[in-house]
Formats: C-alpha cells, structure tokens, sequence
C-alpha cells in the first residue's frame, strides 16, 4: 500500500515514481502538461524522456496537454527538438490550437457574435504568432477593436504582421481603456506564469485575471476549462475514468482535471517549488504543507510526486 497523507476531506497517495501507478494499468489515457513536468524550456527534465518510453511500452495513449499559445504542430516541433519522440504521442492539444480552430470555424455561439478587429497581445522575445487564415484586423486602440486576443505578454501586435515591445504596465492601461468599452478577451494561453531555465515568467492568464478585476469578459481557452480535456479524451477516444493527467500547476493542471471529473497526479518540482520550499529537482515536498497549498487552490491531487520519474 502505498502512503497517504493524513485524513481530510480528500486524500492523495505519495509517490516516488510513476512505475507502480503506470503498472497497474488502471489509465489509458494519460495527458502530460510539457512546462514544469517534461522540461522546463530550455531543456529535458532528468528522467522525463525514459519515463515516457516506459509509459508507452505498457501501451499508454499519451497527450500534451498545454497552456501554450502556439500550435499544436509547433509544440510537437519544439519537443523534438528538445529530444524527445513525436512518435510516442497521439498528439498534442494546446490552448493557441484550440483558439485558433474556434476563431477560425466560429462555429459556437460566443465566438460568432465576435468581431474582426481586434488588439493583439502577443511575444516579442519568445516570437510573434501568425493570424494567418483567421481573417482578423489586428488594431492598436480600444475604440477601434471588437474584442482582445491575448497570445503573450511581451508586445501589441501590428497591422503589418509585426509587433511592438510593450510594458506589463502599458500593456494594462489598453486593457483599461479596453475594459471601459467592455470589450471581450480571449486569452490564449491561461497560465498565470511558467517555469522557464528554474525561474518564472509572467504568462496571459496574468493579464487576462486583472482584465476580470477590471470588469472585463474574459474566455479562457485552456486549463483549468474543461475545454482542453474534453479535446484530449475525444483524441484518445477514452472516458473521463480512463485518463488521468499530470501536471505542476495546482490552479491550471490539477483543478482542471477535478473540473474534467478526471484523476490527477501533481509534479511537486515545478512551479510550486518555492511555496513547497522545494530548492532542488527531486526534493521531496512535506505532505501537510502539499495539503495546505492544495486546499489554498482548492485543486484535489490524486497522487503527488516529486519529479516524471518512473
């Protein structure tokens, strides 16, 4: 049996590694967030890429799933290029692939009564993303736009395809002149921050929560919705009992999958390192002070483990 932490309203197992779990044969599905669990931006995390052979030697239907603005095809791209086999994945289902097919198709009634103009967020240093195909006006004020399209945190898109660098700062007082004319967001990219080389980086979800503070109708195309979930089990072809997904974030990963009705296991090395006072990878985290952050979430973990080790 393995250990529990101390009786509350819900329980969790405390794991080592993911080989008993894995072995069990309990999940089908499993959907993996990249950032915090298989690497960290720059490179692999140690450990990461053995694990997910293993995981597919006992047959598993892995999945990204992630926050990330960028598509799906270029997510895929990115891991391999940081070493890991496309080939072991169905596929990947990010926030920017999900916001672009409803921006695209329009097909749902709260993406048909949006506009064509629109400010753009995006990145400067991580790279601008392309609205190719989406048929958008991208304009630089409030009077002008019909909605916010939130891909990054770095700059305002241009109407020539390029983007300028902006300030966090400058970057919210368009949201208040946004927020004035009550113009819609849709955030790409949920995530408040990301770990990126061990340190954090402020994401969209960031600006998208001090648009709703502002009074602003934000819709959020990633974790914790459901939306993303939905996605991934429609692309392994498995019930909600039959997946389970791993991640480091409390608020995106491990609530989304409660919101999902799916079962959860919480990386512990990633972005709430410095609030479990977690200074090394693999470290591991005290179970009442796991408790104490999960109920400070209200996100209900399954499992908890240090690092994707087997």
């Amino acid at each position: 049996m393995l250990p529990k932490c101390s009786p509350t309203s819900y329980e969790f197992q405390s794991l080592t590694g993911l080989q008993n779990l894995a072995e069990t044969h309990r999940f089908k599905a499993w959907f993996l967030d990249q950032f915090g669990v298989l690497h960290d931006g720059k490179k692999p995390y140690p450990g990461a890429i053995s694990t997910l052979e293993k995981l597919a030697t006992i047959g598993a239907k892995m999945v990204i799933i992630s926050n990330s603005s960028r598509r799906a095809s270029i997510t895929m791209e990115k891991l391999k290029g940081l070493g890991f086999d496309p080939s072991l994945f169905l596929g990947a289902v990010t926030s920017g692939e999900l916001t672009h097919q409803y921006l695209q198709r329009r097909d749902d009634t709260w993406f048909a009564a949006l506009g064509r103009s629109c400010i753009h967020i995006t990145w400067s240093d991580r790279g601008a993303i392309s609205l190719d195909g989406l048929g958008l006006q991208v304009v630089e004020n409030a009077q002008e736009a019909e909605f916010i399209l939130a891909h990054g945190t770095e700059a305002i898109g241009l109407s020539n395809g390029g983007a300028r660098p902006m300030s966090m700062e400058d970057l919210e007082k368009i949201l208040e002149d946004c927020a004035s004319k009550k113009i819609p967001m849709v955030v790409a990219n949920p995530d408040y921050v990301t770990v990126e080389a061990r340190a954090l980086r402020v994401m969209p979800g960031t600006l998208a929560a001090k648009y709703e503070k502002l009074g602003g109708e934000v819709k959020w195309m990633g974790k914790p919705d459901k939306i993303i979930y939905k996605s991934a089990m429609a692309m392994a072809g498995v019930d909600a009992f039959e997946s389970i997904a791993v991640g480091d974030s409390l608020h995106h990963d491990i609530k989304g999958a409660n919101t999902a009705g799916i079962q959860s296991a919480f990386i512990t090395c990633g972005i709430h390192a410095n609030e479990l006072g977690l200074s090394n990878f693999g470290e591991v985290a005290d179970l009442s002070t796991v408790k104490a952050l999960s109920s400070k979430y209200d996100a209900q973990p399954s499992y908890i483990l240090p690092a994707f080790t087997w």
